[in-house]
This record gives C-alpha cells, sequence and structure tokens, in this order.
C-alpha cells in the first residue's frame, strides 16, 4: 500500500486504473481489502483511490475524538496530495456517512455519489446508547467482541464470514472505538441528500440485516432521480458477495 502523511498522521491506501477519480470507502469495521473483488472490474473506467480511514487497516489511529466530517477532511487531503480535485465517492456503511459528510463539505469536488448498504439518517437515542456501550465494552475485552458479534449479521455466505471475522480481528481496539463514537455523533443528512442533484446510486441487498433495504427505498422516495440497485439475496456485503453486479452498478458514476 501507498502511505500519506496528513496532519502529522498517515493515510493507507491503494490507487489502481484510469479514468474518472472513485473513491471507494470501507464501513466498519473493516478496511479497504473488502473491494479487492471489485476493484478490478472497475480499473478499466475509473482511476480508483481505495483508502483505509484512520483508526483502520494501515492508517494511523487517532486517539483524540472526531466526526464522520473529520475523516472526511483526510479524504480531501488525500485527493489534495494526489492532485484529484474531483471525484466520484462510493461508500459501504459507514463509509456511507463519510461519503455524505464529504459531499456536504466539498460539494464542487463531487462527481457523483454511491451509497453502499448504507443510510442517510442519523443515529436513534437508543442506537446511539448501543454505540457508546459497544465502545466501553471494546476498550476492557478487545475487537474479538465485536467480530463474534457482528460477523453473522453482515452476511449469509460462510466464505465472506470467514474473511470478514478475520479482518475485524485484525483492527484496532482504539479505532474501532473511535469510529463508533463518531457513528454515534453523525449528522442526519437526509434533507442533504433530498436535494443532492448529481449522479447518485444506492446499492443495498434485500437480506441485509444491520441496515434494512428500507432506508435505501426511503432515500429513492427523496430524490427519485437516484438510481436504485436491489440486490436479491445480499446482506449487508455486497462487494464481497456479488462483486460483478456491485461494479456494475458503480459504473454508474462514470
Amino acid at each position: 500500500m501507498n502511505k500519506i502523511t496528513i496532519n502529522g498522521a498517515q493515510l493507507a491506501y491503494i490507487r489502481r486504473g484510469k479514468g474518472t477519480p472513485l473513491v471507494l470507502i470501507h464501513g466498519y469495521p473493516l478496511d479497504h481489502s473488502i473491494w479487492e473483488d471489485v476493484v478490478p472490474l472497475l480499473q478499466k473506467d475509473f482511476d480508483l483511490i481505495v483508502p483505509d480511514v484512520r483508526g483502520f487497516g494501515g492508517s494511523t489511529v487517532i486517539e483524540a475524538s472526531y466526526s464522520m466530517t473529520d475523516i472526511a477532511n483526510d479524504l480531501a487531503a488525500l485527493l489534495d496530495g494526489l492532485g484529484v480535485e474531483k471525484a466520484a465517492l462510493a461508500g459501504h456503511s459507514m463509509g456511507g456517512y463519510v461519503a455524505l459528510a464529504f459531499a456536504k463539505a466539498f460539494p464542487n469536488r463531487v462527481h457523483g455519489l454511491a451509497l453502499v448498504s448504507s443510510q442517510a439518517a442519523g443515529d436513534s437515542p437508543e442506537r446511539k446508547e448501543g454505540r457508546y456501550k459497544t465502545a466501553e465494552e471494546v476498550d476492557t475485552k478487545g475487537v474479538q467482541i465485536v467480530a463474534a458479534a457482528m460477523t453473522d449479521k453482515l452476511t449469509k455466505n460462510q466464505k465472506v464470514r470467514d474473511v470478514i471475522k478475520l479482518l475485524i480481528g485484525q483492527q484496532s481496539a482504539a479505532g474501532v472505538t473511535g469510529a463508533l463514537k463518531a457513528m454515534a455523533e453523525r449528522e442526519d443528512l437526509t434533507s442533504f441528500l433530498a436535494s443532492f442533484n448529481l449522479p447518485l446510486v444506492l446499492l443495498h441487498g434485500n437480506a441485509d440485516e444491520l441496515i434494512p433495504i428500507d432506508r435505501a427505498r426511503e432515500i429513492k422516495l427523496l430524490n427519485p432521480s437516484a438510481h436504485l440497485v436491489e440486490l436479491a439475496g445480499a446482506g449487508h456485503m455486497p462487494m464481497m458477495e456479488f462483486a460483478e453486479k456491485t461494479a456494475e452498478a458503480l459504473k454508474q458514476l462514470k
């Protein structure tokens, strides 16, 4: 992987292909490798930039509290470092929250947006409380409790489950807790997305147990020009479960 220093911290990323710049943003509590089956399918059409967001994979763990906008600022600095003025962004789950924060903070730098197994709504009070409780448990017991609790909810594909469980276990406890708190405090961007007038792709599995497909359908109702792709049988990890269909959907951002 390549690394770039941003405000004293290192951000790890890979870059592949040529064409329209497209940033693929991984979800929680994972890293860039979830996109590895999709990258070869897209690199003929896109200049792919695939980072590990702060606290995950090969990127620096930030001990101080931070927000989705702070992660979006990291990505803006990464694009600056790569000489990329404008890009499309595709975010998976938490990565979708980051992509939305980026689109709000840097509207002139966005070519298009894809939300993969994600949503625009903020956390309910109960969900927020749950995230903070999980953060406390990770602090005391480590990331394996997240791997044990989440893996089976992410997909019914056992091969993918095996990969994901190992991947979650490789992440740092501080990165996981930092992301949990940032997600809990994220802004509700439903109204922002309702008025979003650039290419918008909504990719969601109808068997997603973490974020129901109704969240994507609600965005489609608010923004009828959005391109909604519903994947039958897909759970929360369509880029690993149905790589070719995921790639075809993302080509709408060319």
